[in-house]
């Protein structure tokens, strides 16, 4: 095993707190748009591959905000924009209307602006302040390429760069060539009904494999491992070929899968999943990659959003591959949204009271403590009231910072 995997894993500890986030922290409008401002445009969201940028739509809080991770200018460098709708009356356009533009190597990048007007999803202005916000051009983020997937971040944060952040498997990145991916199809979206921490909840665990994900069990159950580290990464490891399979995805794809001999001999069978809070999972199997992330809509509406990639150099038994893999992993899909939905739907009773988290969801626990650091409300048991959740926050936070 690469010694990047045994770079400060967080063992399960023997005697930890089991509680997890309240009920309440899964219906809130007014935490959730906290956690849209303090937790998803301060950490980091993957925008895409620098060989191919996609769009989409990356946060959307009272306003319509299009992001792209943009086009390939004629330097070579990748470029960002922004569609912004005004919060105001007329939300008229100026087009091409240039900010600035950069490098995205930790720089602050902007691309070009199809708007001038404020947007309340990078932070709401007060009401005083609507109006002179409505003419200023706006929108600097800061940018990262990181072994050939764009990361990007509306507002500082907890987290340090990309590199630092993902160093623990950047040997693993390089193993699997990532810098060389292409797009194999468009980027889908979808929303499913259901709270954004429902989603995490149920990814954030592997036990549940041998329960809920027939395909999997069969193609890599018995060597599945989740793995926890510090700033809220992760990775999961699993890999095949020990047993033909019996479901006919299974069977034929490792009949399939080619052996990659320019990998490690320790990954030609393997497939992997790096995670990065809040909601980013980056998926590596021989013939394949792919990346996905949920992205809060309202508290009980959540846009998912993948793509996948492929190889440059693709042999018809390598597509063959791929072809069955994203069979097996659509299903899987399926199999973990109506997970999300039944536990979303448990955190709405009022008979629930609170998670009780086992050693085996102990990766629960770590995205919980993450969210109980950047918002301290969600420490709390009972909700306050919904004009006093952000004020009670910052109390929280003052708190934290005399101790």
């Amino acid at each position: 095993m690469n010694k990047s995997l045994n770079t400060k894993p967080r063992p399960v500890p023997g005697d930890w707190d089991r509680r997890g986030l309240p009920g309440w922290t899964y219906h809130s409008r007014a935490l959730l748009t906290l956690e849209k401002r303090e937790v998803f445009q301060t950490h980091w969201q993957i925008a895409g591959h620098e060989r191919y940028p996609v769009a989409g739509r990356l946060l959307d809080d009272g306003c319509d905000r299009r992001t792209r991770a943009g086009d390939l200018g004629k330097d070579g460098v990748v470029r960002g924009f922004h569609n912004l709708a005004a919060i105001a009356a007329r939300g008229s356009q100026r087009k091409n209307t240039a900010i600035a533009r950069g490098h995205l190597s930790a720089r602050f990048m902007a691309g070009s602006t199809t708007s001038t007007a404020h947007c309340a999803a990078l932070r709401a202005p007060k009401a005083s302040a609507i109006s002179t916000a409505r003419n200023s051009a706006c929108v600097h983020w800061t940018s990262e390429v990181w072994r050939g997937f764009i990361f990007i971040r509306f507002r500082s944060g907890p987290q340090p760069s990309v590199a630092t952040l993902m160093a623990p498997f950047d040997a693993d990145f390089a193993a699997w060539r990532s810098e060389e991916l292409l797009p194999a199809g468009d980027t889908w979206t979808g929303e499913l009904p259901v709270n954004w921490k429902s989603i995490r909840d149920v990814d954030n665990e592997g036990y549940h494999v041998a329960m809920a994900h027939p395909a999997l069990q069969d193609l890599y159950g018995r060597t599945y491992s989740d793995k926890t580290y510090t700033n809220g990464i992760s990775a999961s490891f699993a890999t095949f070929g020990d047993n033909p399979g019996r479901l006919w995805s299974v069977r034929n794809y490792v009949k399939f899968s080619p052996v990659q001999d320019w990998l490690p001999e320790n990954r030609r069978r393997t497939w992997a999943y790096f995670g990065v809070f809040p909601s980013g999972v980056i998926t590596f199997t021989p013939e394949s990659a792919n990346f996905y992330h949920e992205l809060p809509v309202a508290p009980g509406r959540t846009l998912m959003r993948s793509r996948t990639y492929r190889r440059a150099e693709e042999s018809r038994q390598a597509r063959v591959a791929r072809y069955l893999a994203a069979r097996i992993d659509r299903e899987t899909s399926k199999e973990d949204q109506m997970l999300s939905i039944w536990s979303n739907e448990s955190m709405k009773s009022s008979a629930f009271e609170d998670f009780h988290l086992s050693d085996l969801e102990f990766g629960v626990k770590v995205h919980h403590d993450q969210l109980r650091r950047v918002l301290p409300v969600t420490r709390l048991p009972d909700a306050p009231p919904e004009d006093r959740i952000e004020a009670t926050n910052e109390n929280l936070r003052s708190l934290d910072a005399e101790i």
